[in-house]
């Protein structure tokens, strides 16, 4: 695969994917209503998009259950203007963005109790970067691509080895990950994607004021960005978690082969299956043990 700066339009050009969060239990209890968080996510794509001429968007929706495209400016964008919108591009992407919360729905109503409300960030990083990956092996000029996150669901830790294969992944394809956290608590996930990437992450403490924060920190292309002094990462939460029970913690063991996380010790990896040596403290018990058996 060639190098991805030399299929480069210029510098200043950019080919945003943008995932956006449409869990519907985040949005329940949120204090930004989905209507209002909406409109905000449009004045910024066609921001981006009047920006340079040049410059792309494509959004996926993170649903609970699911995740899918919804717009795509390459494919499906007319770029006409009345009075300074595009109507084009809300109405078609409005259009999915309906029928995709209708079929996530319907699947959500099939999932067990007890599941920890998340969305679906691991299926729509990887498609992300499927995606980016097609538009570098196209053979065309392309603009710089990047990934921003608007996220607002809990951190799901069921998918922390795929959202950690995602941000690889990204970091070894030079694709940066913005993230801007909506939610009350702000997410490990998004820190390490973005710390890890060179990307950039906030969490903005007025919700109503989302748009200046989008177009202030997120619509700066990679070239500009050296120019301005944008958010720094502080206090990266570098927790992993364990794939026994899926929970974030501070200290684990590690199997020394696969590199999978326990919360507890155990005799037989789980993932890759190797068998463990015993702990100085059995080693010890069995050596007494054994020196204490008479001799037959």
């Amino acid at each position: 695969m060639a190098s991805a700066p030399s299929k480069l339009y210029a510098d200043d050009v950019s080919h945003v994917v943008v995932l956006l969060d449409t869990n519907p239990f985040f949005w329940s209890s949120s204090s930004l209503s989905f209507s209002h968080f909406l409109s905000h996510v449009l004045a910024f794509l066609n921001a981006i998009l009047t920006l340079n001429q040049l410059n792309q968007v494509v959004v996926i929706a993170t649903g609970y259950n699911s995740c899918n495209y919804i717009f795509d400016s390459t494919t499906n964008l007319n770029r006409n203007f009345e009075n300074g919108r595009m109507p084009v591009m809300s109405s078609s992407l409005l259009h999915k963005l309906e029928e995709f919360l209708i079929k996530d729905e319907q699947l959500s109503k099939e999932e067990p109790e007890g599941r920890i409300n998340s969305s679906l960030l691991s299926g729509s990083l990887s498609m992300a970067l499927c995606y980016i990956q097609r538009v570098f092996r196209s053979g065309s000029l392309h603009p710089h691509p990047r990934i921003l996150c608007l996220q607002g669901s809990p951190d799901g830790p069921e998918q922390y080895v795929a959202i950690m294969n995602a941000i690889f992944s990204a970091q070894r394809s030079m694709v940066p990950i913005d993230s801007c956290y909506i939610g009350t608590q702000n997410s490990a996930f998004l820190q390490q994607a973005s710390y890890i990437t060179g990307g950039v992450h906030h969490k903005p403490q007025n919700l109503d004021g989302l748009f200046q924060y989008l177009m202030t920190i997120f619509a700066t292309d990679l070239h500009s960005r050296s120019f301005l002094h944008l958010p720094k990462p502080v206090g990266v939460d570098f927790r992993a978690s364990c794939f026994c029970h899926k929970n974030t913690i501070d200290m684990g063991y590690i199997c020394s082969v696969c590199l999978s996380i326990f919360c507890k010790q155990h005799k037989k990896c789980s993932t890759c299956g190797s068998v463990f040596g015993q702990s100085q403290s059995e080693a010890a018990s069995a050596s007494d043990k054994k020196r204490k058996t008479p001799e037959t």
